[in-house]
């Protein structure tokens, strides 16, 4: 898995939130109705949801499964002989075979992110994460003499750190400084629901909805022959009952949704959330609660998502519309200050806004 996640909730079968997702029968069941097929079942720490749209399937659970264990292998920091695990324990060179491309593939579209975004998407920031404890619920704030030593060795693309090459199978790694660790938590999760996606456009389907975890991807119509409809969560510390911030309509798109007010701790008084700035190695404190990114991938909804984070509402507003090329729609949720919220989208997002 990629990191400890909470279990997801369905809101309904038809209207899921992005935010918190699952299924209210068994988890780990899978069943057949007229209106097609659910296949519902856990990995990477959280749930999965895979609803076919369509009267005859031959997807199964096991063959989800197999592909979620390979993905595993490759990208999972919790599997102690993954590939990204073998990388990240090496003390100066290692070769290491990834025959699925998984690794190269995320490796690549995080490159790109990275650049885009001028380093504030980065997977270098495990360190960070790891530091101020939100990898094992420790409660430490960082002082700042140990955020400047973390931050000595985290940087993507510095090539004082690490260097890489692809040779087909081939992962030639070097490593500079053995305190440098890669971690894709913040994109890889979107990547395994694209993977599902190509997956089932292999077998022939075109009308679905796949669900990991909250990260999202829908194809052709629902079971009730319309777009999908998802909820957006209001997003609210602490809640024991849901409540739907807005319902948008869509298909033909991947959905990622990236917040700060579920997971953060407070020590004496200061709140510290999750998302971290790599370029300050500190958590961020602008208003914004949540980004919900519309992409054409997964992969890309979910890093830019996490980007978006950082960034803060303004500097997100115009980063996508300075980069329309990246076919990025976002919708904005932020505190008002005064125990209210604020809304801000992008023009493309509002023609997926539910009537």
């Amino acid at each position: 898995m990629f990191g400890k996640k909470k279990r997801k909730v369905r809101i309904w079968n038809v209207i899921i939130s992005i935010s918190l997702l699952g299924s209210c029968s068994d988890p780990m069941s899978s069943s057949d109705s007229i209106e097609g097929t659910t296949i519902s079942g856990e990995t990477q720490g959280t749930t999965f949801n895979v609803i076919i749209a369509e009267s005859k399937t031959d997807v199964t659970k096991e063959q989800l499964d197999s592909l979620f264990t390979a993905f595993d292998n490759s990208l999972s920091t919790y599997v102690s002989t993954s590939v990204i695990s073998k990388l990240n324990n090496s003390k100066d060179s290692i070769l290491v075979i990834d025959k699925s491309g998984y690794f190269k593939d995320c490796y690549s579209i995080s490159q790109s992110i990275y650049s885009s975004t001028n380093g504030l998407f980065d997977p270098s920031v495990f360190p960070l994460v790891k530091g101020w404890g939100f990898m094992s619920n420790m409660e430490t704030p960082l002082k700042e003499e140990s955020i400047d030593s973390i931050l000595m060795f985290v940087g993507f693309q510095n090539k004082l750190h690490h260097e890489v090459l692809f040779l087909g199978d081939e992962i030639q790694f070097s490593k500079m400084n053995d305190s440098f660790m890669l971690d894709f938590n913040a994109i890889a999760q979107g990547q395994s629901v694209d993977v599902v996606d190509d997956f089932l456009k292999l077998k022939g389907h075109s009308n679905y909805y796949i669900e990991i975890g909250g990260e999202i991807v829908v194809r052709g119509k629902n079971r009730e022959g319309i777009d999908w409809r998802i909820g957006v969560d209001v997003p609210k510390e602490n809640q024991k009952n849901r409540e739907l911030e807005n319902i948008i309509s869509v298909t033909e798109k991947a959905i990622a949704t990236s917040g700060n007010y579920r997971k953060f701790y407070v020590k004496d008084g200061v709140k510290y959330a999750h998302t971290l700035n790599p370029k300050t190695g500190y958590p961020v404190r602008h208003s914004l609660l949540s980004a919900t990114v519309i992409a054409n991938s997964c992969v890309l909804a979910d890093g830019y998502a996490t980007a978006f984070m950082v960034m803060g509402t303004a500097e997100t507003m115009k980063f996508v519309n300075n980069n329309s090329d990246l076919n990025l729609d976002v919708y904005l949720l932020s505190a008002d200050g005064k125990g209210g919220i604020v809304r801000s989208m992008s023009p493309g997002f509002e023609k997926y806004i539910a009537d």
